[in-house]
């Protein structure tokens, strides 16, 4: 099996923005006084809890949860990274950080492990979705029955009848040629030919396979 792979346009911007944004937080961290592995780990933190922050915020909106605390995360690890960028344009003086920045770069460990694990910890089942033995647990509604009179039984209801399809006339040479083509495909695979089978191989329209194929079957 031969894998192509085709340049994606959206995914090599992505790509260069990344890396440009991961270098710009590596330099502030850096210039902040976190050398090492330490400055390197920095963009992968505030990038790690962006990512979080957005999957969260996805699964609480398709589940009707609470997703206040999704978008503040979200808000903080945008701003640090778009502060990052914004400050290496040339607006800050990497050789003279000033001490509020070093205190922000410092703090922001606590700050990012407070925030993931308050993502990891958000309940994202709704109402609809409780498992049934939560369900069980929830108090049934008090129904007042009556002393004199017997309680109410519900009527079954009967099975809805499913509709039949209409009736399509099958040319009597179409429906000899389906029957040679049904028979080769007994033959060579033991199993009577299905439907969709039939329709692919005849090039008719799925209403006219179905007739075919209930005449071949003996259902009509």
């Amino acid at each position: 099996m031969t894998l192509s792979i085709r340049p994606d346009a959206v995914l090599v911007q992505a790509v260069i923005a990344g890396a440009l944004s991961f270098a710009h937080l590596h330099d502030i961290a850096a210039a902040a006084g976190q050398d090492g592995w330490k400055a390197w780990a920095y963009p992968i933190s505030v990038d790690l809890l962006l990512v979080a922050a957005w999957r969260r915020l996805r699964i609480l909106r398709s589940t009707g949860g609470p997703i206040r605390a999704a978008w503040t995360w979200f808000a903080v690890a945008l701003a640090a990274s778009l502060g990052a960028n914004v400050a290496t344009a040339g607006l800050l003086d990497l050789n003279d950080v000033p001490a509020w920045l070093r205190i922000l770069v410092a703090g922001w460990p606590a700050l990012a492990f407070l925030g993931g694990t308050l993502l990891v910890h958000t309940p994202a089942q709704s109402h609809a979705e409780m498992p049934e033995a939560d369900r069980s647990e929830q108090p049934a509604p008090d129904i007042a029955v009556s002393r004199d009179e017997p309680a109410p039984v519900p009527a079954p209801q009967a099975a809805p009848v499913p509709a039949l399809p209409p009736a399509v006339p099958v040319p009597p040479a179409l429906l000899a040629h389906a029957r040679k083509i049904a028979d080769a495909h007994r033959a060579t695979t033991g199993a009577p030919i299905g439907a969709d089978t039939l329709r692919a191989r005849l090039g008719v329209a799925p209403q006219l396979a179905d007739a075919i194929a209930l005449q071949l079957t003996g259902k009509e």
